[in-house]
């Protein structure tokens, strides 16, 4: 099957996905996982694309990030990976590839599914029993978004900020928010998205894009189109 066309429109959110190959650990040691966060806070200094959310597993790792221009999160993660991997290697005397292909990527309406997106990212270590609240992930946004730590990787995105008028207000709200789960019809389908590097988006949002972006926005039937019936074959 051919491979989608990658959408990216800058200024908005999009829910990124980095595998290991062969779902393979990426990380053998906190020293990996700090690492990695160090490299990733250059890469979205240097390429200058918000940070809203994050968590790394122990074979994959996910990210919500607006990029300020159509190429700058593909150069963001290009050096991201690949500077990670050099590092990797050499460290554990390894070679060859790490990660399963390119990373996946998909565009996420910030109005509706934003604060959805970095919920159903920061429960992940909940979901996969690592922790019991999601706080207690050290590898994740989710302290930072509750007040219990800051953590300078993250840009607030302003949908975060309507949660209250002071940080008190938007700290409460989102932990009210966290405490709600992920239903498994909204877990399948951001895992379904970003795997597919399709949009999370109202059909308003998604209007005025098929005409450019037809193969990603529009949602087909899987499978071979029916054949029309021939009428004359009738009784």
């Amino acid at each position: 099957m051919a491979r989608l066309p990658r959408l990216i429109l800058p200024g908005h959110p999009h829910h990124v996905i980095l595998r290991g190959n062969n779902r393979q650990a990426i990380f053998f040691s906190d020293h990996d996982r700090e690492h990695l966060l160090a490299t990733l806070g250059e890469a979205v200094a240097q390429y200058r694309v918000a940070l809203h959310a994050y968590v790394l597993m122990d074979n994959h790792l996910h990210l919500l990030l607006t990029p300020p221009s159509a190429d700058a999160l593909s150069r963001m993660m290009q050096s991201l990976g690949r500077r990670y991997v050099g590092w990797f290697n050499a460290r554990h005397g390894r070679t060859g590839t790490l990660w399963e292909g390119r990373f996946r990527a998909g565009v996420i309406e910030g109005e509706r599914h934003l604060l959805a997106c970095m919920r159903y990212i920061e429960l992940n270590p909940v979901r996969a029993a690592l922790c019991v609240e999601p706080a207690q992930w050290p590898w994740s946004s989710a302290a930072h978004h509750l007040g219990l730590a800051r953590n300078v990787l993250v840009t607030e995105h302003e949908m975060y900020w309507q949660l209250g008028n002071t940080p008190f207000e938007r700290e409460h709200a989102y932990r009210e928010f966290l405490s709600q789960g992920v239903a498994s019809s909204e877990q399948r389908q951001f895992t379904e998205a970003v795997l597919r590097g399709r949009p999370v988006a109202s059909d308003a949002f998604l209007k005025p894009l098929a005409q450019d972006h037809e193969a990603v926005v529009v949602r087909r039937p899987r499978g071979r189109p029916r054949k029309a019936e021939d009428p004359s074959a009738a009784p």
